[in-house]
């Protein structure tokens, strides 16, 4: 098993795409912070470029790693190991090399000019993002056998979460504006893993006013630190609940 995490570990870290993505990262925070005096305001122009480029990058990476390795894998099945030891150890792998590239691009600067709370919760969200899609690009890879729509899947689904999910709570408040929806909002942003990380990083912000009577109950809420525990174990579940799903798949998958 640790054969198989060390491999794909220093083969990610070795493509030129994850350099590429590690060095974006970095320039853009460093230039973000360097640029704006007020740190505060740095960290909140880096939060979109977090919640869009993190996810984006982990699931179609992801899908696209997993279906190059397809010859590997059918190797790997063929040799007496478990299927559920493959599948894992490349979850671990492509987790851990995609945490190390975003720590490095951008955990270092933000941690560098922000030590408090916000942060650190900026960092451990966009960790727990990146397990997140690596789970659900997992996820799309042992749907199909087919390339392509795999791709498919996995971009719909980071369209989804990143932009299709804030149209359809939108149209919903519209639909049903006359009745307190306030508490059913919470619960909605509950099942998107981006909604929950903006939530739980624009609470440690304090500028949670700007968000209006919602605001205030994500504060209520969030702001606990019983929320801040329900919300991380939800973004915990979001990086788990998928690859289980894909597991099972594969472990049955006729290669």
């Amino acid at each position: 098993m640790n054969k198989i995490i060390k491999y794909a570990i220093v083969d990610i870290l070795r493509s030129k795409l994850v350099l590429f993505y590690t060095l974006f990262l970095f320039l853009i925070s460093m230039g973000v912070f360097e640029l704006d005096d007020n740190v505060s305001k740095g960290l909140l122009s880096l939060l979109n470029l977090i919640l869009f480029i993190v996810p984006l990058v982990s699931i179609i990476f992801t899908t696209i790693y997993l279906y190059n390795s397809n010859e590997f894998i059918e190797l790997l099945v063929s040799q007496p190991i478990k299927r559920r030891t493959i599948w894992l150890s490349l979850f671990l792998g492509i987790s851990g090399s995609l945490i190390f590239s975003f720590l490095v691009g951008a955990g270092i600067p933000i941690l560098v000019y922000n030590q408090n709370p916000t942060g650190y919760t900026m960092v451990l969200a966009g960790c727990l993002l990146t397990v997140g899609f690596v789970s659900m690009a997992f996820l799309a890879a042992v749907l199909t056998r087919d390339k392509a729509k795999g791709i498919g899947i996995a971009i719909f689904l980071w369209l989804y979460f990143a932009v299709l999910f804030d149209g359809l709570v939108l149209f919903l408040l519209f639909q049903f504006a006359d009745y307190p929806l306030e508490k059913a909002m919470v619960i909605v942003s509950s099942i998107n893993p981006i909604d929950l990380s903006r939530i739980l990083i624009l609470l440690q912000m304090d500028i949670s006013a700007l968000m209006g009577y919602t605001g205030a109950v994500f504060k209520v809420f969030f702001g606990t630190p019983i929320g801040l525990l329900v919300a991380f174990l939800l973004l915990t579940l979001w990086s788990i609940i998928p690859f289980v799903i894909s597991l099972k798949k594969f472990r049955h998958k006729d290669l």
